[in-house]
């Protein structure tokens, strides 16, 4: 039996209100659950989330899977639950230094990137006008 940690409507028409349950993940959205661990309000404002993480953490000792959803609930709430690493996969350490190296060595050579001063070999007021752009006197119907 998969066991999924996920959220289950309780509230009338336009007026979603959600319950954190555990329940067999073969069952449907509203169907049968094993256990309420906690209520989700989105129409409070700030957003009323209240998770038993005693509870919450005795079943994903046992191996349940949180949804997406609840997982962003419980970062939201700070339940100091973390997710496994496997989640969210690290980028590989040896690519960020090469990627560091590239925009300096570029620097240096003068090619600069968004943000720097244009180089000194061209004065700012010597900029050629763009070939596509029309006089003002050419947009004026005679």
């Amino acid at each position: 039996m998969a066991v999924k940690v996920r959220l289950t409507r309780v509230g009338s028409k336009k007026n979603p209100i959600w319950r954190v349950v555990v329940a067999d993940g073969r069952s449907p959205r509203d169907g049968r659950s094993i256990e309420t661990i906690g209520h989700y309000n989105p129409q409070t404002q700030p957003s009323r989330i209240e998770i038993d993480r005693d509870r919450l953490q005795h079943w994903l000792d046992r191996g349940a899977q949180p949804s997406n959803t609840v997982k962003k609930l419980i970062r939201a709430e700070n339940t100091g639950y973390d997710m496994p690493t496997s989640a969210a996969p690290a980028p590989p350490p040896a690519a960020a230094p090469a990627a560091e190296q590239t925009p300096a060595a570029e620097n240096d050579a003068g090619e600069g990137g968004p943000g720097e001063e244009p180089s000194a070999d061209v004065p700012e007021g010597d900029v050629a006008a763009d070939e596509s752009e029309a006089p003002a006197d050419a947009d004026e119907n005679p």
